[in-house]
């Protein structure tokens, strides 16, 4: 049989754990999360790492695993989740991997993407440019130097922002360029899960969400996390907008509706990326576990 990795994709706040649980409780797989943020240890209100009860119903890995203090790139998830695979494909068949951040989805699925060494001076003026006159003018130069990975990337983090900036000016080629080039053939198929629904349903389950993590105690988190605040981990909606609240730039009930509103903002950029993604069996989200699995192994043994 097929080694099969079977990808939960969607936009935050759609029903993924709940659907990769069932998926792992299933075929008795575990579980690999590709969540980017529920890596950190310390950001467990604000990312909606699962609950205890949820973690106990099938074995997760890369959940709040790494410290917000340690360098944790794309490329180090690759690596060890590749190493994993190796290892959960030796007992079993079958693999889930979850997440909204299509990025890391794409490491392990496809592989990364390729790009040329350029003057790490650039990546310091870059920095020093943020922090003389902020972000907006270096999204405005991403927008002229390269339209098309502007129009996808999460412009609000400096980043992702400052990485595609640096290859553009030390490459004098878009950085969308060097995308989607020749990767490494994974050594199992890949079944991409893609839990939709309609805009307004999305809207009101985010919002529903930011409440209960405010009730949850978001405030408290953030609020010990805020020395932290300049670290890449922490340029995260549900964060961004609470350390505003502190420094007294807006008022707390401003702050949950720029977090609502970003997330959902967040939400759309998700979907415009998992859109692209070729052949995936979209599902409500509300739809029944036999009925997912009846439209996977449709395709699993072809």
């Amino acid at each position: 049989m097929k080694k099969t990795l079977i990808t939960v994709i969607g936009p935050t706040a759609i029903g993924k754990t709940r659907l990769a649980i069932e998926l792992a409780k299933h075929y008795k797989a575990e579980i690999i999360s590709a969540d980017s943020r529920q890596f950190f240890k310390e950001m467990k209100i604000g990312t909606a790492v699962p609950s205890n009860e949820e973690l106990a119903a099938a074995t997760h890995h890369f959940i709040q695993h790494k410290s917000i203090q340690e360098h944790y790139t794309v490329g180090d998830f690759e690596r060890e989740a590749m190493t994993l695979t190796e290892t959960l494909f030796h007992n079993n068949n079958i693999a889930i991997l979850v997440g909204g951040s299509g990025l890391y989805i794409d490491a392990v699925t496809k592989g990364l993407d390729y790009f040329p060494d350029v003057d790490p001076e650039i990546r310091v003026q870059l920095n020093q440019k943020i922090e003389e006159e902020g972000l907006e003018n270096l999204q405005t130069q991403l927008k002229e130097l390269d339209p098309i990975y502007f129009d996808k990337v999460d412009i609000h983090n400096p980043h992702r922002v400052i990485r595609a900036l640096e290859i553009c000016i030390g490459s004098g080629k878009p950085y969308s360029s060097f995308l989607n080039k020749d990767k490494n053939k994974r050594p199992f198929q890949v079944i991409s899960v893609g839990i939709e629904a309609d805009r307004e349903v999305i809207y009101d389950r985010i919002n529903r969400r930011v409440d209960i993590m405010i009730e949850d105690g978001l405030l408290e988190e953030a609020k010990s996390l805020e020395k932290y605040k300049e670290l890449n981990a922490l340029q995260t909606v549900g964060y961004r907008e609470l350390f505003n609240y502190f420094n007294g730039e807006c008022t707390l009930e401003f702050a949950i509706s720029e977090i609502k509103k970003n997330t959902r903002r967040f939400a759309k950029r998700q979907l415009t990326w998992f859109k692209k993604t070729e052949n995936v069996i979209w599902v409500p989200f509300n739809a029944d576990i036999d009925a997912v699995v009846q439209q996977i192994e449709l395709i699993k043994d072809e």
